[in-house]
């Protein structure tokens, strides 16, 4: 894979911004004018910006993470001045130099910066290459003996409040108000189980959102039922099926941690990547796929409110990488472990019918009932608006599936043009959740 192939489009480089401000920055700064000494390796992008000082700022990206290095002020997460030099070399054009000499602030930050990801890999494995050891007290057993007991303390308390629950008949939570669900929720976070709270809240928000109300509360009220009782009974689970209760539940396991187990090394496809965001926090979720097994791996890296989160990757750019799953019944959150180099796809991913993906999406939910996104590839559909909903239908039957999502998809219906496309989407309880369409002989995906 040479520096050519490897070479991103400025679609992928905008798509790396953390709003419509840096975009436009950005795009000011994509001239040569506005660079010195910039030139690009097989693995990285340099050069140096006029600042509003004397000094000139000094931009790097390791095109292999990516990661950025920028000494302005800005607090944003790639700032204007990465993304310009991004968009410079995505350019092409000669603007950037091709091939040349890493200058020496440039090669300091990039040994570095891989030096630190060796440390953290050797860290992760043991010193000798094998397995971590055991903690170095027995002060972390005793802390998750105590969270054991208290998380199964609450999910107790939870059962017997749901009891009382339908006992009563859901026809009276309408009227109860939320100030009981934000109770029992805050009860749940005490007994440190935040996914036990998360779906009481859900419980809450079902009992307040009107129309068919009473359908949406029973599901989440037989889900966190199924959910309280698996953790209550987790030693006959199979460990598969007993580690997603732990994670559903709200325990977490360390990226250290599950990069010291078994790794899997792709070309991995970035077909998607969107934040969400509360009050307290903002999630990246960015979907990878593999080009010859064609199996998923979700990415997920979080930044305090406000703030995007560091791990970036070029829509569709081609990694290959190292991954390590987390244990799941269902396994799609994976660690990126070490990315040996970058480029760009030949060719559109083979996809599935929309029953096909349908099916795979129900024997996914036997494995993991509280699965809220499955990932699925469609090839050969068509997006067709209704009266009520937008759909998807198969060009070549009858099978049709909804859309769901935030906003109008007048833009997957101009990349389609009424003509077949591949697309990308979440299958969720309530349709398919659209990200991403490759346009008729395109192997680029554009974001929907």
């Amino acid at each position: 894979m040479d520096e050519t192939e490897a070479r991103w489009t400025p679609d992928q480089v905008l798509a790396l911004a953390p709003d419509a401000a840096s975009r436009t920055a950005a795009a000011r700064l994509a001239t040569q004018a506005s660079w010195s000494g910039a030139g690009a390796s097989r693995d990285a992008v340099w050069g140096l910006c006029a600042g509003s000082g004397s000094r000139p700022y000094q931009t790097a990206v390791d095109l292999r993470g990516p990661a950025y290095a920028c000494s302005c002020p800005s607090r944003k997460f790639p700032c204007k001045h990465a993304l310009g030099l991004l968009l410079l070399w995505a350019g092409g054009g000669g603007a950037v130099a091709a091939g040349a000499t890493t200058p020496e602030w440039a090669g300091q930050w990039l040994t570095a910066r891989r030096a630190k990801a060796a440390e953290a890999a050797t860290a992760a494995a043991g010193e000798d290459g094998g397995p971590p050891g055991p903690p170095p007290a027995d002060a972390a057993r005793k802390r998750a003996e105590r969270r054991a007991v208290r998380v199964e303390g609450g999910a107790a308390e939870l059962e017997q409040r749901l009891t009382d629950l339908l006992r009563g008949g859901l026809a009276g939570a309408e009227r109860a108000g939320y100030q009981q669900w934000d109770e029992m929720a805050a009860r749940m976070v005490d007994a440190q189980a935040p996914g036990l709270a998360a779906r009481v809240r859900a419980l809450g928000a079902a009992a307040a959102a009107g129309g068919d109300w009473p359908s949406r509360m029973l599901e989440e009220t037989g889900l966190l039922h199924l959910l309280a009782r698996g953790y209550l009974g987790r030693e006959r689970l199979p460990p598969p099926l007993a580690e997603t209760v732990r994670t559903r539940i709200g325990f977490t396991t360390d990226s250290a941690e599950v990069l010291a187990g078994p790794r899997i090394r792709g070309r991995w496809l970035v077909l998607a990547q969107y934040d969400t965001a509360d009050e307290r926090l903002t999630t990246r979720r960015i979907w990878l796929r593999d080009a010859a097994s064609g199996r998923f791996a979700l990415l997920l890296s979080f930044g305090a409110a406000g703030r995007a989160p560091e791990l970036t990757l070029p829509v569709g750019s081609v990694l290959d990488a190292e991954l390590a799953y987390h244990p799941a019944a269902v396994p799609l959150r994976a660690v990126l472990g070490e990315v040996f180099a970058t480029g760009t796809p030949d060719r559109t991913p083979p996809g599935a019918s929309v029953a096909t993906a349908l099916d795979a999406y129900g024997t996914a939910l036997a494995d993991d009932p509280w699965l809220d996104a499955f990932p699925v590839v469609l090839t050969d559909v068509v997006p067709l608006p209704g009266q009520d909903h937008w759909q998807v239908a198969d060009a070549r039957s009858d099978a049709a599936a909804p859309l769901t999502g935030p906003t109008p998809l007048w833009r997957l219906a101009a990349i389609s043009g009424g003509r077949p496309v591949t697309l990308f989407a979440e299958a969720t309880p309530s349709g398919l959740r659209p990200l991403a369409a490759w346009p008729p002989a395109s192997p680029t995906p554009l974001p929907v």
